[in-house]
């Protein structure tokens, strides 16, 4: 039987069609999955050194632990609601595991997590959601790593500031982007985020309590 051109056009539609639906970025969900995971638990765990940090005198010191617990909180969520846009779920959650020392060894374990995700988890990821063609995937690592890039830079000025005795010298509030996790010392402070472009009228504010 001979089929005519115009049927075997529209079945070529219809299979290209189906492929893409069924077609999803497997390397880069899994990876949004572990991500995810590390970001939720860094987030527990900078609340931790932050409560810490306000137990030692630490007040400036534990604003600056808050604002980076809340940007990681972000950044999970993000990886969460694009991992449900690809129509998949979190997975299995893993338990953070993590310990809490005196504030100059917790700020030592908050460098070595940022270089981690700065230098290791985030260039690979961007890698794979480029390569599979996933942008939502790509954006929500794009905006992790380039934040991890700030805290890290935070938590190395902090780590000097502490050493030197003199923790009057770090800034004195830190703000947050609520869309993508930017966190901001007052003299980085901008009109809008310039990762997400979110007004800075919407940015969350951490800054010791006024006695």
């Amino acid at each position: 039987m001979r089929l005519s051109f115009r049927f075997i056009f529209l079945l070529a539609v219809a299979g290209m069609f189906s492929f893409c639906s069924t077609h999803k970025p497997k390397k880069s969900i899994a990876d949004l999955r572990t991500a995810f995971n590390y970001e939720s638990g860094s987030a527990e765990k900078y609340n931790k050194f932050a409560e810490t940090a306000m137990k030692e005198g630490y007040d400036t010191l534990a604003q600056l632990f808050m604002a980076c617990a809340k940007s990681e909180n972000i950044h999970a969520a993000n990886h969460a609601k694009v991992i449900e846009n690809l129509g998949e779920d979190i997975g299995i959650t893993e338990t953070a595991i993590f310990e809490v020392k005196s504030t100059t060894e917790n700020l030592k374990a908050a460098i070595k997590s940022e270089i981690y995700q700065m230098q290791t988890i985030y260039p690979g990821f961007i890698r794979d959601a480029e390569n599979e063609k996933a942008p939502e995937a790509a954006r929500s690592f794009t905006w992790a790593w380039d934040s991890e890039k700030k805290h890290l830079k935070y938590y190395r000025m902090a780590s000097s500031v502490i050493s030197g005795g003199n923790e009057n010298n770090l800034p004195f509030n830190w703000l947050v982007c609520p869309n993508c996790g930017n966190t901001f010392s007052p003299a980085d402070l901008k009109d809008r985020c310039d990762f997400c472009l979110a007004k800075q009228e919407r940015f969350i504010g951490y800054q010791p309590k006024q006695e």
